[in-house]
């Protein structure tokens, strides 16, 4: 297994996951282990129900394994409570969807508040920083605008901006331009990585487009619940 070289942001030891199936276990994850570097973009790829979004799920801190461990900086997460996780969530992480996730009710600018507000950050800093983001992802007259007024494109560059504008170490992406045209995706895709690359963002995605894997520092596929781990 080639690992990468740096330090250790992200480490799965061992780790499986397990459902109840009307009554039977159903193993998707089966002994998953890998060390991300700080700052690696690594693509997660695998067929549908694979286990791609169940892995994404516990690196993110969203879901726990059935056995094994998983360690974000150090700090296993095993051994914090689900408001331990919710707090390592809103300071660590940030989320990126494919179906963007916006707040419907919330303006541009409100929705990328709102990741700060939770986090008690200073009213005037937060809407700095909220100009600043939109101005990062190419929409600073955007602001007042809501979602549904917004093309797919344009909701998904705030999808980014609120994901990052916290300055989380991490960002978990789960088919972000899967929701939208070749071209636009290659956009967003490219804005991904760029702002990641610049902040030293460790990104961990799942996808099925060509496009994305191009990107990765490495792929790792699922398959039959194993991880398989090379560079493309």
């Amino acid at each position: 297994m080639t690992e990468p070289q740096g330090t250790a942001h992200i480490e799965l030891d061992a780790v499986c996951k397990d459902y109840d199936e009307h009554g039977r276990p159903n193993t998707v994850l089966d002994g998953v282990s890998a060390t991300i570097a700080r700052g690696e973009l690594v693509v997660l790829v695998g067929r549908s129900g694979s286990g791609k979004s169940t892995l994404l799920n516990i690196i993110g801190g969203l879901d726990r394994p059935t056995r094994g461990e998983l360690s974000i900086a150090g700090q296993p997460l095993s051994g914090l409570s689900e408001d331990g996780l919710a707090r390592l969530r809103r300071r660590e992480i940030g989320f990126v969807f494919q179906f963007f996730n916006l707040v419907p009710t919330l303006t541009a600018q409100e929705n990328l508040l709102l990741p700060l507000e939770l986090l008690g950050v200073d009213r005037n800093e937060a809407h700095e920083r909220a100009q600043h983001w939109l101005e990062t992802v190419g929409l600073p007259g955007r602001g007042d605008s809501f979602p549904e007024e917004m093309s797919g494109g344009e909701q998904q560059r705030i999808a980014l901006a609120r994901a990052l504008i916290h300055r989380p170490g991490l960002v978990i992406a789960d088919e972000p331009t899967g929701n939208l045209d070749l071209e636009t995706a290659r956009q967003v895709l490219s804005l991904l990585d760029d702002l990641c690359r610049r902040q030293g963002t460790t990104l961990v995605m799942a996808t099925h487009s060509p496009e994305v894997i191009g990107v990765a520092d490495r792929v790792f596929t699922i398959h039959e619940g194993r991880l398989e781990i090379s560079i493309p």
